[in-house]
């Protein structure tokens, strides 16, 4: 990791921690606000973590940037969890006999850039 790509990291680190402590629930209940201050640093602290061993310059820009989009639509619809992106089973459109590998390929390439780290979704 160069220093640059570092630096980078570190200061999503900070802005992730500096929003969680100024974070208020928009239904204004101090629990809720409690629950998601503390999901917005579980999560930081886990992605950062799992992510921490990579060393392929590629993936780690994609890391940043769904960091980056994960933290811009939270702070945009005040929902600190990951919004839901619903693909239904084979209903991409693909070329003749090609299925279950071509559809998987495109469910793939469907998925939005802040739900990259999710696997089940």
């Amino acid at each position: 990791m160069t220093a640059s790509t570092r630096r980078t990291a570190l200061s999503l680190y900070m802005r992730v921690f500096r929003i969680a402590r100024t974070w208020q629930a928009q239904s204004g209940v101090t629990s809720d606000t409690e629950t998601e201050r503390k999901y917005i640093i579980q999560e930081a602290q886990t992605l950062f973590r799992q992510n921490q061993q990579l060393t392929d310059r590629e993936c780690i820009m994609n890391c940043l940037e769904e960091c980056k989009a994960r933290i811009e639509i939270g702070l945009h619809y005040r929902n600190p969890y990951p919004r839901a992106a619903y693909l239904p089973p084979m209903g991409l459109a693909t070329q003749k006999g090609r299925r279950l590998r071509a559809q998987q390929r495109l469910r793939k390439q469907a998925k939005p850039i802040y739900l990259q780290s999710h696997d089940d979704t």
